[in-house]
């Protein structure tokens, strides 16, 4: 059973993309096409969020849960605090409510780090000067490169923590430092293209064209040699800087849940609709300027975490208190970034 809802979620994933990339749709190019995106981006957060009640039904029969050993051996290899209970009924009740709850917190700091990520995307694209089309296109090899990072991040990073759990303390001080950095540093300090650090390396090791005769490709041929466009160069940064994101976002979720189902899942559904999601906020994404003071106290929120883990939970501190605390406080940012707008924006 656990074969057939991997290759069945896989599948789903696959058609939803094909969906959202607008494959099967001739509107691409018509006057609703921001309305187009906006159905989709919507459609992707709620699909993200039904997926927990697939979770809550159904989540013990997929991990073929069927008796008090196997849910103690499982909650014990992923350090589930579901405690001791008195009959398999129980057990599994807390079981799929813990992971229901990892999952919703998973995805929610998942969704709103990619926001912050998308906003990195657009200083990009604005300082390379990169039209429409070829965004959309960047934007399908970023989702894609993005997809296979952090099924590569996630499957290491739960096995290692499962076989030496001291690397939790290490992920711990990533995330309290990505947290300060994130809330002292500006996003726009490093996208200038002649200071870029990933450009100006690029420049240094590949051959780069200086003029680009067909803005839709990646590389030609110049005098018998082939030289990469700055399209690529384009690319080449928004992969590596998706790499950078993964570095905060996989400790975060793998510091709420080392279960690689759930770290996955909501990973997946979390960057799924950000390509929908970036042409319905377009320029006026950095209206949200809150959204990166809140995110940053909950990286250090999520680090600290980990480090008083075990006092936390002696006073009653649970997976529904650390649900409720992140979504108030990204419910706080995107009220203050509505309610209190920057100068410029009144």
């Amino acid at each position: 059973m656990k074969s057939l809802c991997i290759v069945s979620f896989f599948s789903i994933v696959c058609l939803g993309v094909i969906w959202d990339l607008g494959i099967w749709s001739k509107k691409q190019k018509s006057e609703n096409s921001i309305k187009i995106a906006l159905r989709r981006s919507l459609i992707w957060f709620f699909s993200g969020l039904s997926f927990a009640i697939l979770i809550f039904f159904f989540y013990d029969d997929f991990l073929a849960i069927h008796s008090m050993d196997s849910l103690q051996h499982y909650a014990n290899r992923y350090n589930l605090p579901i405690g001791s209970f008195q009959s398999l009924d129980t057990g599994l009740n807390t079981f799929t409510k813990t992971s229901t709850l990892n999952y919703l917190s998973g995805y929610l700091i998942e969704y709103a780090l990619s926001i912050d990520n998308l906003f990195v995307m657009f200083l990009i694209f604005q300082s390379f000067k990169v039209n429409l089309e070829n965004q959309k296109r960047i934007l399908l090899f970023g989702i894609i490169g993005a997809i296979v990072l952090r099924f590569l991040f996630i499957y290491l990073g739960s096995e290692v923590i499962h076989r030496f759990h001291w690397v939790m303390y290490i992920f711990a001080c990533i995330l309290i430092y990505s947290g300060f950095k994130m809330g002292f540093s500006s996003n726009a300090e490093s996208m200038d293209p002649s200071t870029n650090f990933i450009a100006r390396f690029a420049r240094k090791c590949l051959p780069l064209a200086a003029d680009n005769p067909d803005e839709t490709r990646f590389y030609f041929r110049v005098d018998g040699k082939r030289v990469f466009s700055s399209l690529f160069l384009v690319l080449l940064i928004v992969e590596l800087t998706d790499l950078v994101f993964a570095v905060d976002s996989v400790p975060a979720i793998l510091s709420i849940s080392t279960d690689p189902y759930i770290v996955f899942s909501s990973n997946i559904f979390a960057i799924l609709g950000l390509r929908s999601l970036y042409f319905v906020l377009g320029a006026g994404i950095d209206r949200f300027y809150a959204l990166k003071g809140g995110l940053s106290f909950i990286l250090i929120y999520i680090g600290l975490k980990i480090v008083f883990e075990e006092y936390a939970k002696s006073y009653g501190f649970t997976a529904f208190h650390n649900l409720i605390l992140i979504i108030g406080i990204l419910g706080l940012s995107i009220f203050w970034s509505l309610i209190f707008p920057k100068p410029t924006q009144k």
